[in-house]
């Protein structure tokens, strides 16, 4: 089971591309594939749950031990990074709706297939699984005082609270609670462990599912926002380059060794896209427009990734 759950993280890119394409092709040849758009909510709460499931919730104590790494980790992708969005988004975006978007999906670091990728990217992938629950907590603290510092009272017009915290209940504190739940019974229980286990397979799949149901649901309206999406693809590109660089910066700056350093790169540059894709639908008007910007943060970065598992790796080798 393990050895299947480790081919799924390592093709996990190839996946998510093919889910790419099949949900396209199916959304161009099947009418009426809107309303797929009832199908989002339920998958991904089922995929934050056994998303969740794989944060170590119980080694909370263990990664707040780790002091400098943490420290490091915190300043990059509370302080260093929100500036720097802030600075993209002030330089290449207007439009508030696109605003708000882009810094949903760029100020939340991403707590799953970043760990994998840093592995990949010879980091120190133990500190940054540790350190999840941390960075999951934190970013849904810091992301309405984000928006309030760089919308202003514009973000009132664009969030109502009632869906926003509907959303944050059903699709992100219930699966995290549930997670939690499971691991303390995996724990406890073989029953428990066993259930887990299986489960462990299921995030890159899930992942495939959310993918392919988003996609399906939005290309038929996407003539409506592929201006949008044309917009912020410079601003993903930039960021991609520019992010890793500030995440590996700020490491050397603390004097961590080469393999944290590459972790706090990873993490500066991986986001958390689908996870905060159902903050984002509960916003009035957000579909086609913040789904679609969403999706396409998702797939620049994958393919950011894989230049990221032979670039950063390199980064400190003497």
């Amino acid at each position: 089971m393990e050895n299947i759950r480790s081919q799924l993280e390592e093709k996990q890119v190839a996946i998510y591309f093919a889910a790419v394409v099949i949900a396209a092709i199916t959304a161009l040849l099947i009418p009426g594939t809107t309303a797929a758009e009832s199908a989002i909510n339920p998958a991904l709460a089922f995929m934050l749950f056994v998303t969740f499931l794989q944060v170590p919730l119980v080694k909370l104590g263990q990664a707040l031990k780790q002091l400098r790494f943490m420290a490091a980790l915190l300043i990059a992708n509370f302080i260093v990074i929100p500036l720097l969005v802030f600075a993209l988004v002030g330089f290449f975006l207007e439009d508030t709706m696109l605003r708000l978007g882009v810094m949903l999906v760029l100020l939340a670091p991403c707590i799953d297939y970043v760990v994998t990728f840093a592995h990949l990217g010879r980091a120190d992938a133990r500190l940054l699984l540790a350190a999840t629950p941390i960075l999951l907590i934190a970013q849904m603290l810091m992301l309405p005082l984000y928006l309030r510092l760089m919308l202003g009272a514009e973000v009132a017009n664009y969030i109502e609270v009632a869906p926003f915290i509907h959303a944050f209940t059903w699709l992100i504190a219930v699966p995290l609670f549930l997670a939690a739940i499971m691991q303390l019974f995996a724990k406890r229980s073989a029953t428990g462990t066993s259930i887990s286990n299986y489960l462990g397979l299921a995030p890159v799949p899930a992942t495939a599912l959310v993918l392919i149901i988003v996609i399906i649901s939005v290309l038929p309206q996407l003539g409506t926002a592929l201006t949008s999406v044309q917009q912020v693809l410079p601003l993903y590109v930039a960021y991609a380059v520019l992010a890793p660089l500030c995440g590996w910066w700020i490491a050397r700056k603390a004097g961590l060794e080469a393999a944290s350093s590459r972790a706090i790169a990873f993490s500066s540059a991986t986001r958390n896209s689908l996870v905060i894709l159902p903050l984002a639908l509960a916003i009035p008007g957000a579909i086609p427009v913040l789904p679609a910007i969403i999706v396409a943060q998702t797939l620049v970065e994958l393919i950011s990734e894989l230049v990221y598992v032979r670039v950063i790796a390199r980064w400190g080798q003497k």
